[in-house]
């Protein structure tokens, strides 16, 4: 009787590794707060000028009970939603002609690549002159600030794309269409999702200035209002949620990409 030893598996299990990895991201900015509220507690930092986490904390909630925080949230996530959008869509539809048609490219990205050198923060006064100090200054700030970094990357993510995959392609008989879909939106799906991780980050940064703008709600407004009357722990608390709206934001576009491009860890694994 022959005894055949059983084969070790080969097959890793990366998920428990995963989230141990996901758990150890979490200490530093844990830590970051501990070391902050012990000082803040013991004295070695003035209430007047940080407090401590704690107070934030309070502030938080009784701004949530009387549904101040989520009125100002509301407003705040509309403006970024909306000129999200329009930034979005304009630079998805200008950065696919540049990329993909010559006279596109020759038309539309010297011009842009000039806008590009001026910081779009520094046009708040020029803003005011055309649009006025209402929603469609803040709206456009917004817009302007996410509509670069996804433009670039959608340019350089089609341009990247190998010339002989899409020349096999029109080898097996592809059509324009089908080379589109299946050939230059996966190998340019890349560059978008970290176009549009930039494009987030942009919009967020943009909302805070145009916020502190002649504004009557949103998170800006808040922190604004604050500041008239000291109010230390709400302006603390109003870049807190902003910084949590862009550290949210960033989860969900990392699990949308990690679905949407699936196929490149299959690919990797063989």
């Amino acid at each position: 009787m022959t005894l055949v030893a059983a084969r070790p598996s080969t097959e890793a299990a990366p998920a428990p590794a995963k989230k141990t990895r996901r758990w150890r991201r979490l200490v530093s900015p844990l830590l970051i707060l501990a070391v902050w509220e012990i000082a803040a507690q013991a004295g070695l930092i003035s209430s007047d000028k940080l407090p401590a986490p704690s107070t934030v904390l309070q502030t938080g909630w009784r701004l949530t009970a009387d549904g101040t925080l989520g009125h100002h949230l509301l407003d705040s996530l509309t403006r970024a939603a909306v000129g999200l959008l329009i930034g979005g869509t304009l630079a998805l539809v200008l950065g696919s002609l540049a990329g993909l048609l010559r006279l596109g490219d020759d038309a539309i990205d010297p011009p842009v690549q000039m806008a590009r050198m001026l910081p779009h923060l520094a046009l708040v006064p020029l803003l005011i002159i055309w649009v006025g100090i209402g929603e469609s200054m803040k709206i456009t700030l917004v817009a302007l600030g996410a509509f670069f970094p996804l433009y670039f990357n959608t340019y350089a993510g089609i341009r990247d794309i190998d010339e002989r995959l899409i020349e096999l392609a029109r080898t097996y008989g592809l059509g324009t269409w089908q080379r589109l879909v299946h050939v230059v939106l996966p190998g340019a799906l890349p560059s978008l999702f970290l176009g549009l991780r930039l494009a987030i980050g942009a919009a967020w940064l943009s909302l805070v200035v145009g916020e502190q703008t002649n504004t009557q709600n949103g998170i800006g407004f808040l922190m604004m209002e604050a500041r008239e009357f000291s109010q230390t722990d709400v302006v603390v608390l109003g870049l807190f949620v902003y910084a949590l709206l862009g550290l949210f934001s960033d989860v969900l576009l990392r699990a949308a990409e990690k679905r949407a491009l699936s196929w490149r860890r299959g690919l990797k694994a063989t």
